[in-house]
């Protein structure tokens, strides 16, 4: 699970601490002989919780990642479990005035763990026991930003990988979450180069991604190329096309651990997505997503009434060994994915909104049996989480981003296992006490497009709550709950974990405490 597992956390909800509008963005600043070159910001996050969901893998020890039910071991029970984490981001910019803004070095840190979990030793998610001394700084980033010209920008290392055409470290969270394909197809970090190219209307951006390197002599990589554009159909409207294109050679070489990575590792199974039933048969295969995002006014900052979704064409082919060790085409791939947000802001401040937030995936009931998977595939077939969708205001049903070393739902990709997805969320927001003191509500509801043998298409029903009190600015004290009811989805043995009936309805409870640090 290691570094990986732990970029989404970061995503739910340290992306802003870098993030400023675009407008500074694109003004020139003179540089200010006495200004430090090094820039530090933080962000810490606490969090005590109840649940009745656990892994029942002991060698996990808490650090869970996945879907409910899943390969991650982790099941309902009648048992309360508790527990506290934290995390602690430190990110470092480096300025240097010699290059007057030209070039910069952005790096970002982590340090997480579980209260009490270990002591003396090495690894990441770990080192809160008693008397501590344990070595886990884990790095997210370390990248060259260059900025030849205000309106270009090229990140070269270890980055940002997300399915948005914006400049993650110059975009607030709740854009690239409420724009795009709002990271339910790529949100991860990874080893690339991306250029971005902005006119007064119109944005580019194009990409090349080393997923996986492997063995230097071998034939045996994972790379994606991405190409995107949006064009601002007027002040509050715009439209953008995406194409991603990903080269699959590794076999399944490489990845997380010993689980391995892409369409037919041990990964699938842990990680909530599709696996490909080749077998033990060597695969190769050349995969392309052709997608169309909108929006307008998605954040009620321009008006009333807002609009945001995406909709998505999954194709291409995958090739399998055969005994003459000659590739023989096996399986096409042809899916479907479409999203849909409405929200109404009804009053005076910012949380004062309904939103519904509608998602639907093409599934597949029969596996590859007939040569073809008619399902949708994501960054999570190729790493633990490689897609965090956690905008739509759910906890259970699909998985939300305030978290440590535990990522997990009912659904934790929109192809939910394969079997697809129809469903969304009914979301209603209060500014009690205006800035200071929120009330926010959300009903969902899934269903699988596709059934499992043994069960029907209903995944579940849940209701959660959150109240949120902001003790200073930037630092903001947050109380959770969510109960999620089971249907006869996991009436299945196939995806409810192997018990003979359907388990146990997951709830949760937990407060946190955030705190961005300038």
């Amino acid at each position: 699970m290691k570094t990986t597992v732990l970029i989404t956390f970061f995503l739910a909800g340290t992306m802003m601490l870098l993030a400023q509008t675009e407008a500074d963005a694109f003004k020139e600043k003179k540089i200010d002989p006495e200004k430090k070159e090094f820039t530090f910001i933080g962000y810490y996050f606490m969090r005590s919780e109840m649940n009745n969901v656990a892994p029942t893998n002991e060698f996990l020890k808490g650090q869970v990642v996945g879907r409910i039910f899943g390969g991650n071991t982790t099941q309902t029970s009648k048992k309360t479990n508790g527990f506290t984490e934290q995390r602690f981001m430190p990110l470092i910019m480096y300025t240097p005035r010699l290059f007057d803004g030209w070039a910069k070095m952005r790096m970002s840190f982590e340090f997480d763990w579980t209260w009490g979990d270990a002591n003396y030793g090495a690894g990441g998610n770990f080192g809160g026991a008693f008397a501590a001394d344990f070595v886990n700084m884990q790095t997210q980033n370390l990248f060259i930003e260059f900025r030849p010209k205000k309106n270009i920008f090229i990140n070269a290392g270890l980055t940002r990988l997300f399915d948005n055409v914006r400049v993650p470290y110059y975009t607030f969270t709740s854009t690239l979450i409420n724009t795009g394909y709002r990271l339910a197809f790529w949100g991860s970090d990874a080893t690339g180069i991306t250029g971005h190219y902005f006119w007064s209307d119109k944005r580019l951006k194009l990409g090349f991604w080393q997923l996986y390197e492997n063995n230097v002599d071998e034939n045996d990589d994972v790379t994606l190329y991405e190409a995107d554009f949006e064009y601002d159909l007027d002040i509050i409207n715009s439209v953008g096309l995406s194409f991603w294109y990903l080269r699959d050679r590794a076999n399944g070489e490489g990845g997380v651990s010993i689980l391995g990575q892409g369409l037919n590792s041990s990964l699938s199974n842990y990680n909530g997505v599709f696996n490909f039933n080749f077998g033990n048969r060597a695969y190769r295969a050349d995969i392309f997503w052709l997608g169309s995002h909108f929006h307008g006014n998605p954040l009620l900052n321009q008006g009333r009434f807002g609009y945001n979704g995406f909709a998505v064409l999954n194709f291409g082919t995958t090739d399998t060994l055969s005994v003459s060790r000659k590739y023989k085409a096996a399986t096409d791939i042809l899916g479907f994915a479409a999203n849909l947000r409405l929200a109404y802001k009804w009053g005076k401040n910012a949380n004062d909104f309904l939103s519904l937030d509608g998602v639907f995936t093409t599934g597949d009931g029969n596996n590859i049996s007939d040569g073809k998977y008619s399902g949708v595939l994501t960054g999570n077939n190729w790493t633990a989480p490689g897609a965090v969708f956690f905008s739509h205001g759910l906890y259970l049903l699909l998985p939300h981003g305030n978290v440590v070393n535990r990522f997990n739902g009912a659904v934790i990709d929109i192809q939910n296992i394969g079997y697809g997805f129809a469903g969304g969320s009914l979301t209603g927001s209060w500014d009690i006490v205006p800035n200071k003191f929120k009330l926010k509500s959300a009903l969902g509801l899934g269903y699988a497009s596709a059934s499992p043998q043994g069960g029907g298409n209903l995944i579940g029903t849940e209701f959660n709550l959150n109240l949120a009190y902001r003790l200073r600015v930037f630092m903001d004290l947050e109380l959770h709950a969510a109960y999620l009811s089971l249907g006869d989805f996991y009436d299945s043995t196939v995806v409810n974990g192997g018990v003979t009936k359907r388990p146990q309805d997951p709830w949760t409870v937990f407060a946190s405490l955030k705190w961005i640090m300038f």
